[in-house]
């Protein structure tokens, strides 16, 4: 019998370790060989490079059937993020690749080089039933390969000729950068964004999500947005118990004085494997409280750390999530957000030609 050695922390990285994704039939553990580590081996060891692979799709949409949210279906031109924030909901998906949604998943990233000739092949499909589309909504459409990708831009290009409306949520001030699509298309109503931001406390956001954009840096992106005329709100999502509820009001304060419209919260989902991730990623940053903040997650979910109920996901049950609900709702009223009811151009729509090498019939 050996002894496990416990998970290290890498270098710009949120989850602590890198389990074997729940479809594969065997893991691996850390354990001491006996060798002394070399210092420059040990310290090459604590950090991950970024790997990029392309993915082939044969549509872009993806639809819900959710009973519990709008119907707005997402296009994700990545899989994966490189921002790793260890509570990410999204990081099971890892597993259909035969990943970890551990550390593979911050850095084992996927994106779909074609995804703009694709949503304009389904935008012109005569059965496409027109509804406004969120970029976002698994990964982040704007994390850092964007900034040489420039996929998410080519979509936005694409939804701005076809008038199609659309709502774009991330966490990095990397928005900013197509400020120049987005300000005509906010004067007809196709657009509006969402800044998640977390935390206020620039230390614990650079363990929580180390490679998303400062908490200073996302509230200033909310700042130019609304400067520019562009719709805005602030998701102070997740909201985590015992970790960043305390901060309730401070972030909504900061939202409204920052000129966002909105703000909505949800509370910490912790699906599959994110528990372990959440509950390691506590023990190593935070181990004097880990106990109580998991204490406190499963009171808000019927005494598990996840319940994927429809329309209580999202804002968990019980007497600790309804103080966080009415705590959220009372900032917001008296800040004044939340008051304006936006509504999408919807009758701007005109579908891209289709493939170009078909005459249409008139």
């Amino acid at each position: 019998m050996v002894d496990e050695l416990p998970e290290q922390a890498k270098r710009g990285r949120g989850a602590v370790g890198n389990p074997a994704g729940r479809y594969e039939r065997f893991g691996t553990v850390r354990t001491d060989d006996g060798w002394v580590p070399d210092p420059e081996d040990d310290k090459a060891a604590r950090q991950l490079p970024t790997r990029v692979h392309t993915e082939t799709s044969r549509t872009v949409i993806s639809r819900h059937q959710s009973p519990d949210m709008p119907d707005m279906p997402s296009v994700n031109p990545y899989r994966g993020c490189e921002h790793g924030c260890v509570y990410c909901y999204a990081r099971p998906t890892h597993g259909y690749y035969g990943l970890s949604s551990g550390q593979d998943f911050e850095t084992e990233l996927f994106y779909k080089p074609d995804a703009p000739e694709l949503l304009r092949r389904e935008l012109a499909l005569p059965s496409y039933r027109m509804v406004p589309l969120t970029l976002s909504g698994n990964t982040d459409c704007y994390q850092p390969i964007e900034r040489q990708l420039h996929i998410t831009r080519r979509l936005i290009q694409l939804l701005g000729d076809c008038r199609h409306p659309f709502t774009i949520i991330t966490k990095s001030a990397l928005v900013l950068r197509d400020l120049d699509l987005l300000q005509p298309l906010a004067a007809q109503n196709l657009v509006r964004v969402f800044i998640s931001i977390t935390t206020l406390d620039a230390d614990l956001a650079r363990l929580l999500e180390p490679r998303a954009a400062t908490p200073p840096k996302r509230l200033e992106a909310v700042k130019v947005l609304a400067d520019a005329g562009i719709p805005v709100g602030v998701m102070t999502a997740p909201i985590i118990p015992g970790l960043t509820d305390h901060e309730i009001e401070a972030l909504v304060a900061a939202a409204a004085e920052h000129g966002a419209r909105w703000c909505y919260y949800t509370l910490v989902r912790l699906p599959h494997e994110v528990k372990e991730l959440f509950a390691g990623w506590l023990d190593t940053h935070r181990p004097e409280r880990a106990k109580h903040v998991l204490n406190l997650i499963r009171q808000t979910r019927g005494g598990q750390l996840y319940d994927a109920s429809f329309g209580q996901r999202h804002t968990g049950t019980g007497p600790i999530a309804e103080l966080i609900a009415q705590r959220h709702t009372k900032a917001c009223q008296r800040h004044g957000l939340n008051q304006q009811r936006f509504a999408f151009a919807r009758d701007l729509f005109r579908p891209p030609r289709g493939d170009d090498r078909q005459l249409g019939l008139f």
